[in-house]
This record gives C-alpha cells, sequence and structure tokens, in this order.
C-alpha cells in the first residue's frame, strides 16, 4: 500500500471516527449522564456537610460543551489510530473485502481494548471508588488491556498457522479457545476491585454500567460501518466498479 493511499485513509479514519462521535455523543448525553446526575446527586447526599467543595466547572457545562468536546476530540483520535492499523491489517487477516476488514477490525478491536478489560474492571459512577486506590486501579485496568490486545494478536497469527494444516473452521475455534482461557486465567490471578458501597442503588450501577458499554459499541460500530464504506470507495477502483453494469448490459 502507498503513502499516498495511507494518509486518504488515515484522513477516511479520522472523518469517520467524528461521525462515530457524534453517535456515541447522543448516546452518552440521553443514556449516560442521567446515571452520572443520579450517582453525583448520591454522593451529595451521603458527604459531610464540611465536605461540599465549589465547582470550577458548572456541571451543565459538564455535560454538555465539555461532554462534547471530549467525546468527538475522542472520536477523530481514535479514528486515525484505528485507520493506521486498518493499513497494517488489510490483507493479513485474510481475503475479506475492505468493507468487511473494518467491521472485523472494529469488532476485534471494541472485545479486545473495552469489553475484556470491561468485565474485570467495569466502570464505576463517580460516587464510587476510593480515591487512594485510584492509581493502582488504573494500572491494572491498562494492564488488562495491554494484555487483552496482545493475546488478541497472538490468537489471529496461531488461527493464521494452524489454518494450511487444520482448515479455517478448526483454526479459528482453536485460537479463540486459546484466548478465552488465557482471559480466564487472566481473570483468576489478577486483584479483584470492589470499592462499591453496600447502600449504593443497584439499579443505577446497572444503568451506568450498561450506558458505558453502550457508548463504546455505539462508536466502534459505527466507526466500523462509516470507515468501511469510505474505505471500499479508496480502494476499489472506479473501473472495476463500473465492470458490472457493464457485464449484465452486454449485447446478446
Amino acid at each position: 500500500m502507498n503513502s499516498a493511499t495511507v494518509r486518504r485513509l488515515l484522513a477516511r479514519g479520522m472523518l469517520a471516527g467524528l461521525g462515530a462521535g457524534v453517535l456515541a455523543l447522543l448516546v452518552a448525553y440521553f443514556l449516560g449522564e442521567p446515571s452520572v446526575d443520579n450517582a453525583i446527586g448520591f454522593e451529595e447526599a451521603h458527604a459531610p456537610a464540611h465536605e461540599h467543595e465549589v465547582e470550577l466547572v458548572s456541571r451543565s457545562l459538564q455535560s454538555t460543551g465539555g461532554l462534547a468536546t471530549g467525546v468527538l476530540i475522542y472520536g477523530v483520535a481514535f479514528g486515525g489510530i484505528a485507520a493506521l492499523a486498518y493499513c497494517f491489517a488489510l490483507g493479513r487477516v485474510g481475503r475479506f473485502t475492505p468493507r468487511a476488514t473494518a467491521l472485523l477490525l472494529s469488532g476485534t478491536a471494541l472485545l479486545a481494548v473495552y469489553v475484556v478489560p470491561f468485565l474485570k474492571y467495569p466502570a464505576n459512577p463517580p460516587s464510587v471508588g476510593d480515591p487512594d486506590t485510584i492509581s493502582k486501579r488504573t494500572i491494572l485496568y491498562f494492564l488488562m488491556m495491554v494484555l487483552s490486545v496482545l493475546l488478541a494478536i497472538a490468537a489471529v497469527i496461531l488461527g493464521k498457522r494452524l489454518a494450511p494444516r487444520w482448515g479455517t473452521w478448526y483454526a479459528t475455534v482453536t485460537a479463540g479457545a486459546f484466548f478465552i482461557l488465557v482471559i480466564a486465567l487472566a481473570y483468576q490471578f489478577l486483584p479483584v476491585i470492589n470499592e462499591v458501597p453496600k447502600d449504593f442503588p443497584a439499579a443505577l450501577l446497572w444503568r451506568f454500567r450498561t450506558s458505558a458499554l453502550a457508548i463504546q459499541l455505539t462508536l466502534w460500530t459505527g466507526f466500523g460501518l462509516i470507515f468501511g464504506e469510505l474505505a471500499q470507495r479508496v480502494l476499489t477502483p472506479r473501473s472495476q466498479a463500473a465492470v458490472a453494469p457493464e457485464a449484465t448490459t452486454a449485447p446478446h
């Protein structure tokens, strides 16, 4: 793949990331922010009077302009990184179309980068967690994420090496079983963190974590669909796209 094509895919990846960010922003605002507000209300109701602090940035600004800025910038940045990963993966993960490769990459990245670490160390509302353990929790989360990504790459390599001898189906099942087994061992041996207060509403915790997962699912799925379409147009020459219609109207 030449540098000009990489630049075009990079630009379209950032554009697709922006579009996916808009979709994720809508989910975050309408589904996530009500849970955040309720969690903050719970924290304020249970905090001593002298611990209430003056906000440097109002909550209304945080939930609108601040949220939009953060999500959209994140979407553009993540779209650029994902586009570069796509350039590397294209043709190396199998003979898929550009659209299918984009969806496969997005789904795999969603699983490895977010879902696997999330299941071990799920997101918590603002009022949950000990401030003194935030460094430990952050390190453990990123350790789980890096391990998941490396194992996903190892599983792909294993599947490709086994495919010529075992066939695609058995190679894929074996690689998937390897990934699940090692992740299960990591879940077992890495420390468990449970700092949710006993009186914290279980329904609120569930809604918050569900909305956090929904935001990421929307972001990655939206990116895969949008970028897949844009990449298809870049990588499929127009002359090839015109062959099919001409073939169907050939003279008898």
